[in-house]
């Protein structure tokens, strides 16, 4: 029988890295899962909900498992102390190289069934071609994340990809005038594809607050939040406390009007 702190809850970003983080460790581990409840006592129910974030259990159980799947001591650390650490609803990940290999924020996009991205300065990360990330970070580890990010999004087939960038970054040369031809084509041929949206802003929209500072908005499938996550050069932080959350679609409610729609933004000169 569950105890009350064992009892199935809708997911929340905090959970889910957790989740993500269980299931890393025990794939990484080759242990069979039959034989890795065995040893656990635990129920395949159980340990599917913890790596989904929608069962807690007490960090002693956490233990219990990372020690089960032979987890390193960094590992183990990191863990122990995301378990322990409280779901406030919103949390800041340092980058480790690239805001692409975030656990956590893979696990959300490729949960998500509608994501909506924002970059007041460049082409937004989710449909930069390869060459526009090198240009712009001169880094093969995260050229490669980004595309395998990218790569996630772009299936199942339902999951809708909504992009808002000024029309002033499509003007701009990032890299060299041959690097921005390629990336003005693969944004025409992502704008005809059936799950991305491009949407233009037009330079003679005067700048407002929605316009100062980039988010990524995503829907999940309820009774999960919505959620956001908010990139800097070092740092991304994740916020799904309702209040929040309430702002940032406030933040795209704006970019929706300020923006020509996808037919326009396909033609604009």
């Amino acid at each position: 029988m569950e105890t009350s702190h064992e009892s199935t809850r809708p997911s929340t970003a905090h959970s889910r890295e957790l989740g993500a983080y269980l299931r890393l460790v025990r794939k990484r581990s080759e242990i069979p899962f039959k034989e890795l409840l065995e040893t656990l006592a635990w129920s395949a129910g159980k340990l599917s909900k913890l790596e989904r974030g929608t069962r807690h259990t007490h960090p002693q159980e956490i233990a219990f498992l990372l020690g089960a799947c032979g987890v390193d001591k960094a590992m183990r650390e990191r863990i122990m102390a995301l378990a322990a650490s409280p779901d406030t609803g919103s949390f800041v990940r340092v980058h480790d190289s690239s805001p692409d290999t975030l656990l956590g924020l893979r696990t959300d996009e490729e949960q998500a069934t509608t994501v909506t991205s924002y970059d007041p300065v460049g082409i937004p990360a989710l449909v930069q071609t390869d060459d526009y990330t090198r240009a712009l970070t001169d880094d093969e580890e995260t050229v490669t994340a980004r595309l395998e990010r990218q790569s996630s999004l772009a299936t199942p087939s339902w999951r809708r990809v909504t992009v808002f960038l000024r029309e002033a970054a499509l003007g701009a040369v990032v890299g060299s005038t041959l690097v921005m031809r390629d990336q003005l084509l693969h944004l025409t041929l992502l704008s005809g594809t059936p799950n991305t949206v491009i949407r233009v802003i037009p330079r003679h929209q005067p700048l407002s607050a929605a316009l100062c500072h980039p988010a990524t908005l995503l829907t999940l499938q309820p009774p999960a939040r919505p959620m956001v996550h908010v990139e800097t050069d070092l740092a991304t932080t994740f916020h799904d406390a309702p209040e929040l959350v309430t702002a940032y679609q406030d933040k795209f409610r704006q970019l929706n009007h300020l923006a020509l729609d996808p037919t326009e933004s396909r033609t604009h000169p």
